[in-house]
């Protein structure tokens, strides 16, 4: 993995150095080995395992092959254990210290590639999907948790660092996703390493908004679920007739890294405003397995 900006745990409080300050500006990310640790993902596992979640509020996004991951989003953090992951000290202070200022939680979601028949997740920035909600710049981060191994076999990330100089790509709908122009992509990959970001279950990846990635599809018999988190700027509130149906500024109140082992609550997901994805103008989903959206 040459060129990786890779980081340890220490303890259970992450410190941001300049060394990852200086890796994030130059790179647009950075990885931190063992963000969660065993106990942590142990119960993070049971919220998002609950037998309700996905089948009430997973869809799919079909891939340009007609393939596709599934996920489930929500947009408020929530009060369950993911809710504790969402507020926590090493996840909201550190993407706050990379991106310099106050963050708000923008949304979550699982991923979910499942063995032999996960799809790929075309190539993109995620500031190509936010522009379209409203985010007038890419102040923006995401934070990728493997909740499982993550790996080149079952549809490891791959990402261009350094990409997030390029400015904002021209994305287009590729069948269900919003894609970039592979044609830009293909000249920027001249420029820039391509890396496979493999990753043990408890990593997490902390990438600037216009970082361009993308995952192949899942041929293994190995799982590969994720749960990705994303924090915009309170600096940069969405232009208001364009935000929905994603959130404009609200004050996350962060908890301590202990809140996480602390919460007792795996299977109350009130108030975490589940997304519909009809309502989303920047995929096509796959709704015909989700119980609730069919009951719109």
């Amino acid at each position: 993995m040459d060129n990786l900006a890779e980081f340890n745990m220490e303890g259970n409080d992450l410190e941001v150095t300049d060394d990852m300050l200086q890796a994030f500006k130059e790179k647009g990310y950075i990885l931190i080995r063992g963000l969660l640790n065993n106990d942590e993902l142990t119960k993070v596992k049971e919220v998002l395992e609950n037998s309700e979640l996905v089948p009430k509020y997973g869809y799919g996004i079909p891939d340009s092959s007609g393939r596709m991951p599934k996920m489930v989003l929500w947009r408020a953090a929530g009060s369950d254990v993911t809710g504790m992951v969402c507020r926590c000290e090493k996840v909201v202070t550190t993407s706050e210290k990379l991106l310099g200022g106050e963050v708000y939680h923008y949304s979550s979601k699982l991923v979910m590639k499942e063995p032999r028949i996960g799809g790929k997740q075309e190539w993109h920035q995620d500031y190509g999907y936010w522009y379209q909600n409203g985010l007038l710049t890419p102040d923006a981060l995401s934070v990728f948790v493997a909740v499982d191994n993550c790996t080149k076999a079952n549809g490891c990330l791959q990402i261009l660092p350094g990409s997030h100089k390029c400015g904002r790509i021209e994305h287009k709908m590729v069948s269900g996703q919003t894609g970039a122009d592979l044609e830009r992509v293909a000249q920027i990959r001249t420029k820039l390493p391509l890396i496979h970001v493999e990753m043990t279950a408890g990593d997490a990846l902390f990438f600037h908004s216009n970082v361009l990635h993308m995952s192949e599809p899942n041929d293994s018999d190995d799982r590969r679920w994720a749960l990705i988190m994303a924090y915009n700027c309170a600096s940069n509130n969405p232009v208001q007739h364009l935000a929905a149906p994603f959130p404009r500024y609200s004050k996350l109140e962060k908890v301590p890294n202990s809140a996480i082992l602390e919460c007792t609550n795996v299977s109350d997901f009130t108030g975490k405003e589940f997304l519909n994805p009809l309502d989303d103008k920047t995929v096509k989903a796959d709704t015909s397995q989700t119980a609730n959206l069919q009951q719109a």
